[in-house]
């Protein structure tokens, strides 16, 4: 059975389900497991984008092919 039957047969056997506490502890169950990019992160990238997302705040800003022309 592939990926997409397997969720079909999944969601047909959650809209069967009636009682309640079980659905919310589903629920619960697959936003815990939902992965967040930002924390598979390092620390030190997660400062990275921090500070590049404050220096942008700030107005402090790089022309696209300034930047370009700097990497290249």
């Amino acid at each position: 059975m592939d990926s997409q039957t397997s969720k079909i047969e999944l969601v047909k056997m959650i809209l069967n389900i009636e009682n309640d506490k079980f659905i919310e502890k589903i629920k619960d169950f697959i936003q815990k497991e939902t992965v967040d990019f930002w924390d598979e992160l390092s620390l030190s990238e997660q400062k990275e984008i921090a500070k590049g997302i404050e220096e942008l705040n700030k107005g402090k800003r790089v022309e696209f092919k300034d930047f370009l022309k700097k990497i290249s």
